[in-house]
């Protein structure tokens, strides 16, 4: 886990409960933050998600790059 996946899916959190709370005690602008928050978050998650899997393709392709040199030198 990267820390874009961890600051992003920390901002979620962040923006569910400023959205509860600006449901519960009828604040519109506090719930408004709070789902703008939960967006940035989402974003910024799936941005650390796309950058796992771009690392872990590339691990991979060295693997298989390094098994194919071993097979033919």
């Amino acid at each position: 886990m990267n820390k874009d996946q961890v600051k992003g899916r920390a901002e979620q959190i962040k923006g569910k409960v400023n959205e509860t709370l600006g449901k519960a005690t009828g604040n519109t602008a506090r719930e408004i933050k709070g789902d703008v928050q939960q967006g940035i978050g989402k974003v910024q998650s799936e941005h650390g998600d796309a950058k796992e899997r771009t690392k872990d393709e590339l691990r991979d392709a060295g693997d298989d790059l390094r098994d194919d040199m071993k097979k033919n030198p």
